[in-house]
């Protein structure tokens, strides 16, 4: 690989460590702004699923910082240390996100179940299709095998691409769920809901980063492949 493969890693991965870091930041910044309302991130989640009548999704602890996801095989809401029993902006940000994923899921949300879909492609491809680009490249990619492993490598890697950007949409459909429910519900006062609004807002830029970032990659690598046939 060139310096450019070395100069877009590296560019990619400063940009996603300042992004990672600024929401590291963020959710420090509104822990410190308390709950009015005094409900913690475990109660707002198992609220929000109430009033939108889920009652077969379970809300749960889960280790480590910034680890909250949905689990739609098991329809559990995993809500991290610092957001199940904490009673402030950040939490009650990241609990009423996650249980938008949980509405997305039982509204068959069609965004959601695409990327369902391409979970187990992407599990599969997603650690593999590097080096099968590599190996191509290693093997020759003007010549017939050696473009064919890069090509097959490139359908791999972008599987991740197009899982990336279908991931994008969730994400930010989620976050309008849990913002729409946070005001109209009147869980936050407007200083509260400005902390969860920012939050979330930092939270959407990491996964934009990603997206860009994967296809930034993609792009490089096809120009790899394909500027290397006569």
């Amino acid at each position: 690989m060139g310096i450019g493969y070395w100069i877009i890693i590296g560019g990619l991965g400063l940009i996603s460590m300042l992004v990672s870091s600024k929401l590291k930041s963020k959710f420090k910044h509104y822990s410190k702004v308390h709950l009015r309302n005094g409900m913690s991130g475990a109660e707002i989640a198992r609220k929000m699923l109430h009033d939108n009548g889920i009652t077969d999704v379970e809300v749960i602890s889960t280790p480590g910082m910034l680890t909250d996801h949905y689990n739609p095989a098991k329809k559990t809401v995993n809500l991290s240390e610092g957001v199940y029993n904490q009673r402030n902006a950040a939490a009650a940000a990241v609990a009423a996100h996650e249980c938008g994923h949980a509405v997305q899921h039982a509204k068959g949300y069609e965004w959601l179940q695409l990327r369902s879909k391409l979970v187990p492609v992407v599990s599969v491809a997603s650690g593999m299709s590097t080096w099968v680009i590599f190996g191509g490249l290693v093997l020759g990619a003007a010549s017939g095998l050696g473009y064919t492993v890069a090509v097959i490598g490139l359908i791999m890697f972008g599987m991740g691409t197009l899982f990336s950007f279908v991931t994008l949409p969730v994400e930010y459909d989620a976050s309008n769920r849990a913002l729409a429910w946070l005001k109209n519900r009147n869980i936050v006062t407007p200083e509260e809901y400005n902390g969860a609004e920012d939050s979330l807002k930092w939270a959407a830029r990491t996964y934009v980063v990603a997206a860009i970032g994967s296809l930034a990659t993609l792009l490089y690598f096809a120009l790899q492949v394909f500027g290397g046939r006569d």
